[in-house]
């Protein structure tokens, strides 16, 4: 199936692991600092291998993994830009009293955030929100919605680089 077109809203299929992770390159090219970027889906839902290809997109070397027990990986990408990849799974304000959303969150870095229902206090209204859900066992749905003009801006560029339209 193609790409479903709103303004705001785009739908489509991600065939593999490895398209997911083209996509996500794609959006991870047209970020910028101060990009909010959230990650909704059910356990094994493809999110963070689109984180992959986000720091990917970014220039950022090295492996990236889920930081379900840290709440937080910070990576470097090579223009300096920093790679927030924040994980709100296991969120628990007791067990990480370290952690500073404003550090993370629309601040000077990218933020990109898996689960981020679970801590929505947390999320501005204005930001990226994609929705993974499993078609079957290699396809994955992903549901991207801007919020705010930045993130309209951005879906646009996104449907272009990705899918030419």
């Amino acid at each position: 199936m193609g790409p479903v077109l709103t303004l705001d809203d785009l739908d489509f299929t991600s065939h593999s692991e490895g398209q997911t992770r083209r996509l996500g390159e794609r959006l991870g090219a047209l970020l910028q600092p101060g990009d909010v970027i959230c990650l909704q889906g059910p356990l094994g839902s493809g999110k963070t291998r689109f984180v992959q290809g986000i720091a990917r997109g970014l220039r950022v070397a090295g492996i990236i993994s889920s930081p379900s027990y840290t709440i937080v990986n910070e990576y470097r990408a090579p223009n300096g830009i920093v790679l927030y990849h924040i994980d709100f799974y296991r969120l628990d304000e007791s067990s990480f009293p370290g952690f500073d959303p404003e550090q993370c969150i629309g601040g000077a870095g990218v933020a990109v955030i898996e689960w981020p229902e679970r801590g929505a206090r947390f999320i501005p209204p204005e930001n990226l929100w994609l929705k993974f859900r499993h078609v079957d066992e290699s396809k994955r749905g992903i549901l991207m919605s801007a919020h705010g003009e930045r993130y309209r801006e951005l879906l646009r560029a996104f449907r272009r680089s990705a899918f030419g339209i």
